[in-house]
């Protein structure tokens, strides 16, 4: 798939059938060359899914970038599209490898080009994950090599098939894409500055390799502007997406945004705050500024 998406389908790109892998919310006017996406915030878990787990949800819901697709909604009203996974990070990890895979995980061997040495692997957090984000283990008894290989084809290639459209759509019609990855990181103790104040954004670019300096630079400037406490590369440099996709050389620049979900939602609940809609509204000024900003930074 090739070329820019003619006009004339860009309403027709929403999915509203959250079944489906993704939703794919596209602009009436696709003005801008920044594309957003939140892979890790899906939040539709299904019946057979849940029937093999051994944890509750609101376990299971702890490992999601809850509500981060809400926070950059705005994005098509400033004519730049937004990519969001409705498949849960604990189901299929769409910011991993298509194939980083535990072979504790299952009772087949598995191929051997899969790849089981990861370091996510190793911390049980591959394309299925083994553990959540707390460390628990998710699974009652071991998974078949088949139901990898149906999820990772089902749900993390059509993500990415349509990512990737999406990269090399924005670069034949603007000549550069600038991709925003979007995060959200537990606020705690590790996410401490001196004096004891939490970080509220940690922004990661390869350490400069994923993203021209200047683009991170100036979402940088522009949180602190706002009264953020911002970090950079530490400790989330960005995953497979920035990693992936990142070729400033190509004219393809990816910066990960990880914020803080104290600043926005009850981590024990997985409940919005009062705060939200001011903190979304923080977000949606950001999304206006790369998309009118963007030209500067990195055209």
């Amino acid at each position: 798939m090739d070329g820019p998406i003619p006009s004339s389908n860009l309403t027709s790109q929403l999915d509203a059938d959250e079944t489906a892998p993704f939703r794919l919310l596209m602009p009436k006017r696709h003005f801008s060359p920044v594309l957003f996406t939140s892979s890790h915030s899906g939040r539709v878990y299904q019946a057979e899914f849940l029937s093999s787990v051994r944890l509750c949800p609101l376990d299971l819901r702890r490992s999601e970038d809850s509500f981060v697709d809400d926070l950059f909604s705005a994005a098509p009203e400033h004519g730049a599209p937004l990519l969001a996974a409705n498949f849960p990070r604990a189901f299929c990890d769409a910011n991993r490898e298509p194939w980083e895979l535990d072979p504790a995980m299952f009772t087949d061997p598995l191929p051997t080009w899969v790849n089981t040495t990861s370091t996510r692997v190793v911390a049980g957090l591959g394309t299925i994950a083994r553990v959540v984000a707390s460390g628990e283990p998710i699974y009652r008894a071991k998974l078949t090599f088949a139901e990898a290989e149906r999820r990772i084809q089902t749900y993390w290639r059509p993500f990415h098939d349509t990512l990737t459209h999406l990269v090399h759509a924005t670069k034949a019609r603007f000549g550069y894409c600038w991709l925003i990855d979007c995060h959200s990181m537990p606020s705690n103790s590790q996410l401490r500055r001196s004096g004891g104040r939490l970080v509220d954004f940690v922004l990661g670019d390869l350490h400069g390799v994923s993203c021209a300096s200047r683009a991170t630079q100036f979402v940088d400037t522009f949180l602190s502007g706002q009264g953020f406490l911002v970090r950079r590369n530490d400790p989330y440099a960005g995953g497979f997406i920035t990693a992936h996709y990142g070729r400033p050389a190509d004219d393809i620049h990816v910066l990960q945004i990880e914020i803080a979900r104290g600043l926005y939602m009850d981590e024990a609940r997985i409940e919005r705050q009062p705060g939200f809609p001011v903190i979304q509204r923080q977000i949606t000024e950001l999304i206006e500024a790369l998309t009118h900003e963007v030209y500067d930074l990195i055209g």
